[in-house]
């Protein structure tokens, strides 16, 4: 592939290791997902921005190399400004890797934060675009999400701009999925109260961008009391405090919102810390020693190596095209 030279760049040198894949990879919905290109050293990813649509690519070579970025559309500017967040830069571990705080920690957090010195938890600055796919995961497998992000990239999203990897594609915005009609729905699997629930959220999009750039306890001028994205978030109809974890995971790089109410998540901290699987209400208890940094805690035993036991039949997809 021959890249354009008029490409906007820039550079970033992280203050450790930062791994591409483990870093970025939260950000991506499948290993099909149209959005996002990740390897060791490369990454593409396309979105949409407040100037416009832009193709991201960061180069980092190696774990203690300096990043490279280049960006092609109208918002290629915005993208390239906001990188250092993709990698870290408004992540700050110290006072989880301080003395005093990791003594506290569970041993296998403790071993597995040594292991994996190069994640951070990326800040992309957007929300729409995670609300979206937050959405579309509410109850159903990831076989099911995995598929309806993909129709909706192939159907109502757009190619990315530049000299970008073939099928790299920009997710619909809130106007497209505002136009879309329940035959659109049911052929991208999803069901009406999924398809109720983001055409609230297309309908509050704008006034959600406020909060992309702004720190995640930040109060709104003029806002209702107290005015913060997470009451914002919690006001639409059909948006819960999971859905909530899962965007501000991603949108603001969230190093405590954890993700309650998810299928699988209570049961692995659970048997992970204790040997037994425990409900939302015991997961969370598990962790409040560890605030402000749970989600950190939950990344970390993600990463390491242990997997929930399976009992029982596995959750089958859902069939919409009677809905």
């Amino acid at each position: 592939m021959q890249l354009d030279q008029d490409a906007v760049t820039g550079t970033y040198a992280p203050q450790g290791p930062v791994s591409l894949s483990r870093s970025l990879g939260v950000l991506r919905r499948g290993l099909g997902d149209p959005t996002i290109r990740l390897s060791a050293s490369e990454a593409w990813l396309a979105f949409a921005t407040p100037a416009g649509d832009a193709s991201l690519r960061i180069l980092k070579p190696t774990l203690n190399a300096p990043a490279t970025f280049q960006g092609w559309g109208p918002g290629a500017h915005w993208a390239v400004d906001c990188a250092p967040d993709l990698l870290g830069a408004s992540d700050d571990w110290s006072g989880f890797d301080a003395p005093e705080f990791s003594a506290t920690l569970p041993e296998i957090v403790q071993q597995t934060r040594t292991l994996h010195r190069d994640v951070v938890l990326p800040r992309t600055n957007r929300i729409f675009e995670h609300l979206l796919g937050a959405v579309l995961e509410q109850r159903v497998t990831g076989i099911e999400a995995n598929y309806a992000w993909r129709w909706l990239l192939r159907h109502k999203g757009r190619p990315a701009p530049g000299p970008v990897p073939d099928g790299l594609r920009i997710a619909p915005g809130a106007a497209q999925i505002a136009t879309m009609n329940r035959w659109d729905w049911q052929a991208a699997r999803v069901d009406q109260k999924r398809a109720t629930a983001l055409r609230q959220v297309a309908a509050a999009a704008g006034s959600l961008q406020w909060w992309a750039g702004q720190p995640i306890d930040a109060a709104k001028p003029a806002a209702r009391k107290p005015g913060t994205l997470e009451v914002a978030l919690l006001s639409l109809p059909g948006i819960g405090p999971w859905t909530v974890a899962e965007t501000l995971q991603r949108s603001h790089g969230s190093a405590d919102f954890v993700s309650v109410g998810d299928f699988h998540l209570a049961a692995f901290v659970g048997q992970v810390l204790t040997g037994r699987r425990v409900d939302d209400a015991g997961m969370m208890e598990l962790l409040a020693p560890f605030a402000p940094h749970r989600q950190r805690v939950v990344r970390l035993l993600q990463l390491s190596g242990e997997r929930k036991q399976s009992f029982g039949p596995r959750y089958a997809p859902l069939d919409h095209r009677e809905r």
